[in-house]
């Protein structure tokens, strides 16, 4: 099992910045990709980002790329995403994802919720405009 716990998230104004953690604990071994996934009232799940923890290999949605960035502290079982320019459509509830135990293609980009299979409760992002 591997328990995922997400922090950073609060209410911003519109052009501000956060930083949301994600903190990685039991069974981590062989967990290779982490990211972010989002969801706002009424609105399907959607994709944000995801980091293969071994290669370093980013994937960031179309909708937000260019302003987030996410990183990871392996040494800490930690995943960071930084997001700037929040705008109000950034409301949303963001989860953190993991994919443990699966394997994993290195080249290859996990954007799909089902290729995840741990998921934390979520850090509500809100951003006033």
């Amino acid at each position: 099992q591997v328990q995922l716990v997400e922090s950073g998230g609060g209410l911003v104004e519109a052009g501000g910045s956060l930083r949301l953690s994600c903190v990685a604990s039991g069974r981590t071994g062989s967990t290779y990709v982490m990211g972010w996934f989002r969801q706002a009232p009424g609105k399907e799940r959607e994709f944000v980002s995801s980091i293969n923890l071994s290669t370093g290999r980013t994937s960031y949605a179309d909708s937000i790329k260019g302003r987030v960035t996410i990183s990871r502290d392996s040494a800490k079982n930690t995943v960071y995403l930084e997001m700037n320019n929040l705008k109000a459509e950034d409301t949303a509830v963001y989860l953190c994802v993991a994919r443990q135990g699966l394997g994993y293609r290195p080249a290859y980009d996990y954007k799909a919720f089902q290729e995840f299979n741990y998921w934390g409760q979520g850090t509500q992002v809100t951003v006033s405009s």
